[in-house]
Formats: structure tokens, sequence, C-alpha cells
């Protein structure tokens, strides 16, 4: 699952794909940030600076604050791939983000994705 290239995209060329797949099925913006948040531990004025300074994926996971320490309750496939099987530290972070964001589109309730128990 070698996928390099994903690691030196900028996100914030990825992050309008996110809010645009959860607006298509009538979730809102704030809902991606909440899930990003939630995830990295940015604010939204932290997630905002790394949008406009058009950091890469590798940079913007670097950066993070802090990643939730209830990732590990996140399971399931995305890509094909089981998220939670994934080695790369980083691949397995992105394919978080993206599981999370499926999940809002898929219209599951926020304490759902946010793995509030």
């Amino acid at each position: 699952m070698q996928n390099t290239k994903i690691f030196t995209t900028a996100f914030a060329s990825v992050y309008p794909h996110y809010i645009q797949k959860a607006e298509k099925k009538g979730r809102t913006k704030s809902e991606v940030h909440e899930i990003i948040c939630w995830l990295t531990g940015y604010n939204e004025k932290g997630l905002q600076e790394q949008i406009d300074k058009r950091n890469d994926f590798i940079t913007f996971f670097d950066q993070a604050p802090q990643m939730n320490p209830n990732t590990s309750l996140i399971k399931g496939v995305i890509c094909g791939y089981r998220v939670e099987e994934i080695e790369d530290e980083l691949m397995r972070n992105i394919r978080y983000m993206d599981k999370l964001i499926d999940e809002l589109a898929k219209g599951k309730k926020m304490e759902k994705i946010l793995r509030t128990v």
C-alpha cells in the first residue's frame, strides 16, 4: 500500500473535496472541521493556518497538536484496506480522516463518528 504521492500532496488541495463530499450529502463544513479537529487536535485557527500554508500531509500530521487517543476505535475498510491494519502511521492517519469523512457523508451521527463512549 505504498502510495507516497499522497504524503507530499498539499492538505489544502484535498480539503475542498472533504467539504464537497459532506455537503453533497447534506452535512456541513463545520462538521468536517469538528472531525478534523477531533482527530488531530488542531483548533480552527491552527487548521486554517495549515490550509493557508498549503502544507503537505506529512507536515499537516507532524504539526498536529495531538492525535486523538480514541483513533484505535476507528475500524473498517477504506479504499480496500482495513484502517486498523495499515502499518505506516502517516498513511493510517490519512485513511482515518478519509474514513471519518465517509462516515459523515453516509449520515452517521457525530457521536458515533467521534467515538464518544
